[in-house]
């Protein structure tokens, strides 16, 4: 037999071949579907809290000293308003004699 012959001959021989041949050239899908949301990151302000976290600890550092030198001054301020009752009530009581 020829070879020019065959398709006429054997026509499902042929039928397979072709069908075989448009699957292998069909690319396989790798993703279905793309889902944006995997592609974004899940927080978008990420590296700028990255870039920060050194100021903002400083920060931190110096409002808790901050708060830490306000807190002494009201308690100055408390002890002196303290030794002033005190005091009056000692020239108070000392007059009364």
């Amino acid at each position: 037999l020829r070879p020019a012959l065959m398709p006429v001959l054997f026509p499902h021989l042929v039928e397979d071949k072709v069908k075989d041949q448009l699957e292998a050239a069909k690319p396989e899908p790798i993703i279905d579907e793309v889902d944006l949301a995997n592609l974004a990151p899940r927080k978008p302000d990420w590296d700028l809290k990255r870039d920060v976290a050194k100021k903002l600890e400083k920060l931190e550092k110096r409002t808790q000293r901050a708060i830490a030198e306000l807190i002494r001054e009201r308690l100055k301020g408390q002890e002196e308003e303290l030794a002033s009752a005190v005091g009056s009530a000692k020239q108070e009581g000392s007059d009364s004699d």
